[in-house]
């Protein structure tokens, strides 16, 4: 039985029909399949979070490779046949919950809780493997690169047009693509056909890989102006404030994207426009310059020009 004829037998048994509302989208390409699973390179050892798993086909999959399975599936229809599915596969926790609930940041730190016993698991190093719905990628994955323990890496299925926006260069850059990009290196693995899903979405998908995480993040940290010497890593308020600042920067940069950098800077901030183009000069960008053609890496350079005017 070909994966669509699964889907649609087993939908048909439980009463109930693909959820426009949840983008109830289900993969029924097993190359697109394959190639999840090759990028996500699980070992023995390894501990998978899922979210989203639908009806279990990629599930399958992790579950004959990782050592333990967290799936979390928000329609309580859906976790019920899932259920069934994997009945046999032992290393499968199934968790029913909207992920978004189920595990948060505090307001101070960014640290991820969880409110159930099974993903106390989180704590140890784990990876984050999913076929997103569109509505959530966006905030899943800042939740999980927020994290005071983030995935070791995410491998994720997610509209097109967004995994383009995350992995913009300049001059194609985004307060999303500085977001992602000041925890981590994303990357756009292979493009996916709306035709490799039922039911058929309207719009194309990519598969991302993010990794490593934090490590550019941790580089920043440890060079703003604000500093620990005494300690190997930064502390959580500390950092916490260092992020806020980065991130108050960034968005007063992208309040008007048309705009020049320095206009907008001099605008939100209350810094004057002459300071803020000398501080452009200092970072070896042009005063005419617009937030879409700066990295990363020219947003802490800048970052510490402005800390201390």
């Amino acid at each position: 039985m070909n994966n669509k004829n699964f889907y649609k037998t087993l939908l048909k048994k439980y009463h109930f029909r693909p959820s426009k509302r949840l983008g109830q989208n289900f993969l029924i390409d097993k190359k697109v399949l394959k190639k999840i699973i090759e990028t996500a390179d699980l070992s023995p050892e390894d501990t998978v979070l899922e979210i989203g798993p639908g009806l279990g086909v990629l599930t399958k999959e992790l579950a004959k490779r990782a050592k333990k399975v967290i799936a979390v599936e928000k329609d309580k229809r859906m976790a019920e046949a899932l259920k069934e599915v994997l009945k046999d596969y032992k290393n499968v926790e199934i968790i029913e919950s909207d992920i978004l609930k189920l595990a948060w940041s505090s307001s101070i730190g960014a640290v991820l809780k969880f409110r159930t016993a099974p993903m106390e698991l989180l704590q140890a190093q784990f990876k984050l493997i999913a076929n997103l719905p569109y509505y959530i990628a966006s905030p899943v994955i800042r939740l999980f690169l927020e994290t005071e323990n983030p995935p070791k890496q995410m491998v994720l299925m997610i509209q097109k047009e967004v995994a383009q926006r995350i992995c913009a260069k300049p001059p194609k850059m985004s307060l999303l693509s500085v977001s992602v990009q000041f925890y981590a290196e994303p990357k756009i693995i292979s493009y996916v056909s709306r035709k490799s899903f039922w039911p058929q979405p309207k719009v194309d998908s990519a598969i991302i890989k993010i990794a490593p995480i934090r490590f550019l993040e941790q580089k920043f940290l440890e060079t703003a102006p604000i500093k620990l010497k005494t300690a190997p890593k930064i502390s959580a308020p500390k950092s916490a404030i260092l992020r806020e600042k980065f991130f108050k920067i960034a968005k007063a940069g992208f309040s008007s994207p048309r705009k020049q950098l320095a206009n907008n800077l001099s605008k939100k901030l209350k810094i004057d426009k002459d300071k803020i183009k000398k501080a452009l000069l200092d970072c070896g960008l042009e005063p005419e310059i617009r937030a879409e053609s700066l990295s990363v890496k020219d947003w802490m350079k800048l970052n510490e020009k402005l800390s201390s005017l």
